[in-house]
């Protein structure tokens, strides 16, 4: 796959880089590699091979979702704020 100076300045555009001509030589180089090196991968015989997409024998482990509890009360929580406005707490504006 060939890298063209156009996609090499849109690519530093998109990450805010400013490169210098020598910079922008050396990335279309670095990718030139790097695309190459990936394409080796067209040579594999693939076929009968089922996608893989875990190597290892993992599964996600749940707890139940139970409610507990709680120590403390919706008014004890409620002194502990900075603020409180109509029983909640009041914070600051972040847009």
């Amino acid at each position: 796959m060939e890298v063209t100076e156009k996609e090499i300045e849109h690519l530093a555009a998109l990450s805010n880089f400013s490169l210098s001509a020598e910079e922008k030589a050396a990335l279309k180089t670095d990718l030139k590699n790097i695309f190459n090196y990936i394409s080796k991968l067209d040579e594999l015989d693939t076929e009968g091979v089922e996608p893989t997409y875990q190597v290892f024998e993992m599964e996600n482990v749940w707890r139940p979702d139970e409610i507990t509890e709680q120590d403390a009360d919706r008014e004890a929580l409620l002194a502990l704020a900075k603020e409180e406005s109509d029983h909640q707490i009041k914070v600051p504006k972040v847009l």
